[in-house]
């Protein structure tokens, strides 16, 4: 097999200490010039026909055409007595995330978190691994692992991959990996490291990373760990912890920084996007709108999701740790500081650690459409969230699963997934 789209660049890098942590070295990145922002929608692929004889868990089967007009965003939360969580695979080891790829068959990839990426191809567990970085990663803390993987935009044509993982000293690691031509095997010799970070403590990493619409890397890091962020890192701009980073990875050597972070000249890392974040447990752009949805997870009293219109201006500020959700925590923010209120919070009488998950944009459930769904690690509970006519938002309780939910996922369809960190994976189904 040959590695396919492989990019050979001759970029001279210059090393320097950074004043945030005595141990790290990085380089310095260009500037990536952005234009006024815009947000593409992303067109969700429709299988078309009918094919009576498929197999009722093939989940690439296919389904009578939805005709688009007639995907509009939900007034009413559907009646989920009517819907199930249909396992689809079960035997993993403590899956924390998934992604997919779609060339006629639908490969999801599942992240286990000891550090092996498995693959499910049209809903058979192929025996072997996508990718086993175990002797990359550690573990020693509940939170860290192999926390996150985004595939290029452009992966159909060049493989890459983007991988975040807790490396032996639990600091964090960006990487990027390149996958076979068949695209069910990648290369472990490929990594190249793109960006690390040290971690003072084993909790609290985040590990979430995706690309938003505008092709931009989006990756969420938690305030550093221990409780009560101790060394107020999330206000802090000169370092990464409790910050979302966006930086330019195609067609880089490294990374490039975008001209619209509020830092990149000069004040903070340059590669900050928006602060104020204790952990965001997994955040999702709404494929057809742009809008970011960010889940972060509380302290001692409450769990939080906010949400981002598409095109925000860089340099926002979610609040943490100046307030948990909406009430006040430590110290008074600077009154120039404008802090971005969550739209849903909920107290630990309902749940004690926030999963955030996606818009529901698929074609087989349009009773969906529309609806954000998310969950609670502890209890397994799932709940929707719509906006109103009045510019607010409702939200219901839908399911109550039992399980650990440790993640969503969403298929190059928009069909919408739960993972259990107890080793199932679930597809959201009809009854």
């Amino acid at each position: 097999m040959k590695l396919k789209g492989r990019m050979i660049f001759s970029i001279l890098i210059v090393v320097v200490l950074t004043a945030c942590s005595g141990s790290e070295v990085t380089f310095t990145p260009s500037v990536l010039e952005i234009p006024t922002a815009t947000n593409p929608i992303e067109t969700t692929p429709v299988p078309t026909g009918t094919n009576t004889e498929a197999n009722e868990n093939d989940p690439t089967q296919k389904v009578e055409k939805i005709e688009e007009d007639t995907l509009n965003t939900v007034e009413t939360f559907p009646d989920p007595s009517q819907y199930q969580w249909q396992e689809i695979t079960s035997g993993l080891i403590k899956p924390l995330g998934m992604t997919s790829y779609f060339d006629g068959n639908l490969l999801i990839y599942i992240l286990e978190q000891d550090g092996i990426i498995r693959v499910l191809e049209n809903g058979v567990l192929l025996t072997e691994p996508f990718l086993d970085i175990k002797n990359k990663t550690t573990t020693r803390g509940s939170e860290q692992g192999l926390l996150g993987i985004a595939i290029d935009p452009n992966y159909a044509d060049n493989g890459i991959f983007y991988l975040n993982y807790s490396d032996s000293s639990g600091d964090t690691v960006i990487a990027r990996y390149y996958a076979y031509d068949d695209r069910k095997v990648a290369d472990p010799g490929s990594e190249q490291i793109i960006l690390t970070y040290e971690q003072p403590y084993s909790n609290h990493n985040g590990g979430n990373l995706i690309f938003g619409p505008d092709g931009l890397l989006y990756i969420g890091l938690g305030d550093g760990g221990s409780g009560g962020d101790p060394e107020m890192r999330a206000q802090n701009p000169d370092t990464l912890l409790g910050k979302m980073l966006r930086i330019a990875v195609q067609d880089q050597e490294n990374y490039a920084i975008p001209s619209d972070n509020p830092y990149q000249g000069g004040g903070g890392r340059a590669e900050i996007w928006a602060m104020g974040l204790r952990n965001p447990w997994r955040y999702s752009f709404d494929r057809l709108t742009g809008d970011l949805w960010i889940a972060d997870v509380g302290q001692g009293n409450w769990e939080e999701i906010n949400f981002t219109p598409a095109n925000p201006e860089p340099g926002l500020n979610y609040g943490w740790y100046f307030r948990e959700g909406t009430h006040p925590f430590k110290g008074d923010s600077p009154q120039q500081v404008d802090l971005i209120d969550p739209i849903y919070e909920y107290d630990h009488s309902m749940g004690c650690s926030v999963t955030g998950g996606y818009v529901y944009r698929g074609t087989e459930l349009p009773e969906w459409y529309g609806v954000y769904v998310f969950g609670d690690f502890c209890n397994g509970k799932v709940w929707g969230l719509l906006p109103d006519n009045g510019g607010n938002w409702t939200s219901s309780e839908l399911f109550s699963t039992g399980v650990n939910i440790s993640s969503f996922g969403e298929d190059v369809f928009g069909e919408l997934y739960l993972i259990s960190h107890n080793g199932t994976i679930y597809k959201l189904v009809k009854n």
